[in-house]
């Protein structure tokens, strides 16, 4: 690991010492260079980011206070300008792959000069697959996967909450490893005759609209859903991996680093042997000329998606030759954070058939006397015998099946029933009627930012709203698989334009699935319902909630798991005013939801359903 210069070296930069300057400068480059890579792809926008980034730290480096806190405030800068450059393009405007910088691309890179092989080369072209807001967030994660940031400064340069980020790293690490199944499902030999069929039409550039395609004919191709199959946590994939070595003369290059430093508005000479300039300003003032490729040359690369610094190139005092320093990542990984989130993934649901490795039913826990009742408690059903029996014994106020009537799935008297309308198939005057006459609430569209289940745009969700408006029933807002808190994410972009057309929303419907099964979880599902409430200032409807690691082993938590995620997630649920219902992911616990589902019959809860019993 790169051994950064020290808070003395960042007071006396800040005091204007012009050798100290250039050990800043030429000591946190790797990392900036490493965040800004990694977020943009390659791009050729890349230098240019990064000597923006260089030039407001050394402009303002004078005016911060905690020199302790430099490298949170570089980072936090760092994220800044990349986001300003994001916004700086028109909406529609993608970074072109043949604008890349072939010396700056950091996937080829880690591939050729690395000679990755294996998962981590598969790992590496996946990140070209990933979203744009994750690859901002990849980088910064994986820095603090191999020691480089802490929690902490992702949490200050992200500008989200401590739970929020672990909401977004969680969905992002599920992203990757979507992508990593899509990048082996391509390389498959010999290649799959029906992905071949899905490909028509590609181009062969990698895009969310693609990936999507690609994953759902993986999860549901024979052939293809081994792609699935072991796949090794990225945390384990930094572990005894060197990093790339500099090329070549490139100690030459760094020699060429010009830095013009003006402190307390007198010039003073760098340790480049520059001459200074003119300027007057309190504190440190600085202009900054950087060689257009002098940044791809301080650092080659970092490692697997920008795993890492890749290289330190540190400058001596003048006249010394400048010393280039390759660096090997550490040895052993640190143990990754606790995190989760709504998966990007597909929940099981009665609406899309999964496979779902089949376990021992749980014994039945003796049932208390009497089940504590909650008009807030729910819990999503689909047919299976015993369900009325059981919709009574949970003690539920309130139940829904996914459909716009309970002529299947028909409830006992007392629990109330919610219908939907799942999507564009239910829009009809028939179904729409049939909802109005079973209750004054309805539910929106299921998932409609999934390919797999509703499948909708924000756009066709719109022009149908005014149709379930009409039914006079209140609202409940299309239930999102994840990024309900996401700025410009499905729901944030239907709320904007519901708004903008004048159109009813009464409360926000939430799905919620957690793969990290520790203690935390029960705070990092709170901390995203609470996020979701803040930024829409709405009632919240949590329709489906749970544990469950989509993408990685083991797929279930533990009895002891689950009993300890309901008993707190549900203390906290019935604490927030704002929570109107909230409804467990799902009453059966037969067949292929025996991990999961609460009750095997009408009068045998789980230890799961145990506890969701209690509840309220």
């Amino acid at each position: 690991m790169v051994a950064q210069p020290d808070v003395a070296t960042v007071v006396a930069a800040r005091a204007g010492d012009p050798v100290a300057i250039d050990r800043l400068v030429a000591g946190y480059l790797p990392l900036v260079y490493t965040i800004v890579g990694r977020a943009l792809e390659g791009h050729a926008d890349v230098d240019d980011v990064v000597q923006e980034v260089m030039i407001r730290v050394l402009r303002n480096l004078g005016e911060l206070r905690d020199p302790a806190a430099f490298r949170s405030w570089l980072v936090a800068i760092t994220v800044r300008q990349v986001r300003e450059r994001f916004r700086g393009r028109p909406p529609a405007e993608r970074l072109d792959p043949d604008l890349r910088d072939p010396g700056a691309d950091f996937t080829d890179l880690a591939i050729t000069r690395l000679e990755l092989s294996g998962q981590r080369r598969e790992t590496a072209e996946a990140t070209r697959w990933l979203d744009e807001e994750n690859r901002e967030l990849l980088a910064l994660w994986w820095l603090e996967a191999s020691g480089e940031l802490t929690r902490d400064e992702i949490v200050e340069a992200s500008g989200l909450g401590r739970q929020h980020a672990a909401v977004r790293i969680q969905r992002m690490k599920a992203q990757l490893e979507t992508a990593r199944a899509v990048v082996r499902s391509l390389q498959r030999t010999p290649p799959c005759p029906e992905l071949s069929l899905v490909l028509t039409g590609w181009d062969g550039r990698p895009g969310a609209l693609w990936r999507k395609r690609i994953a759902r004919h993986t999860r549901e191709c024979r052939e293809c859903a081994p792609a699935w199959q072991h796949l090794v946590e990225a945390e384990r994939l930094l572990a005894g991996m060197a990093l790339v070595p500099l090329p070549p003369g490139l100690g030459s290059a760094v020699g060429d680093l010009t830095i013009n430093t003006f402190a307390a508005g007198t010039p003073v000479q760098s340790a480049a042997g520059a001459s200074g300039g003119g300027g007057t300003a309190a504190g440190v003032k600085t202009g900054v000329s950087l060689m257009p490729k002098l940044l791809a040359g301080v650092l080659a690369t970092a490692a697997v998606a920008g795993a890492g610094v890749a290289v330190s190139a540190y400058r001596g005092n003048p006249g010394e030759p400048s010393v280039p320093a390759a660096v090997v990542a550490p040895q052993t990984s640190p143990a990754a954070s606790a995190a989760a989130s709504p998966s990007p993934s597909a929940p099981i649901s009665p609406s899309a058939s999964r496979s779902v490795p089949p376990s021992a039913t749980p014994k039945a826990a003796p049932a208390p006397a009497t089940a504590t009742t909650s008009a807030k408690k729910g819990v999503g059903v689909w047919k299976f015998a015993g369900s009325e029996g059981a919709l009574k014994d949970v003690g539920a106020g309130w139940y829904y099946d996914w459909a716009p009537h309970d002529d299947e799935v028909p409830g006992p008297a007392g629990v109330e029933f919610v219908p939907m309308i799942w999507g564009a198939k239910d829009l009809t005057d028939a179904t729409l009627r049939k909802a109005k006459s079973e209750g004054d609430v309805l539910l929106g569209f299921n998932e409609p930012d999934l390919a797999e289940q509703s499948n909708m745009s924000v756009e066709d969700a719109l022009a149908a709203w005014p149709r379930l408006q009409a039914t006079g029933m209140k609202l409940v807002s299309p239930a999102v698989a994840f990024g309900g808190d996401t700025a410009g994410g499905w729901l944030d972009r239907f709320m904007t334009g519901a708004k903008a057309k004048n159109l009813t929303v009464d409360a926000i419907a939430l799905h919620w699935y957690g793969s990290d099964f520790s203690a935390a979880s029960v705070n990092q599902f709170l901390g995203y319902v609470d996020a979701v409430h803040e930024r829409y200032g709405k009632p919240i409807w949590i329709t489906e909630f749970g544990l469950m690691n989509f993408g990685g082993s083991p797929r279930y938590p533990s009895d002891a798991q689950k009993v300890r995620f309901i008993k707190g997630a549900t203390a906290g649920l019935e604490k927030r005013r704002y929570v109107e219902r909230y409804a467990w992911f799902g009453l059966p616990a037969v067949g292929d939801s025996v991990d999961f589902g609460l009750y095997t019959d009408g009068d045998s809860p789980t230890e799961a359903g145990e506890a969701y019993r209690e509840a309220g």
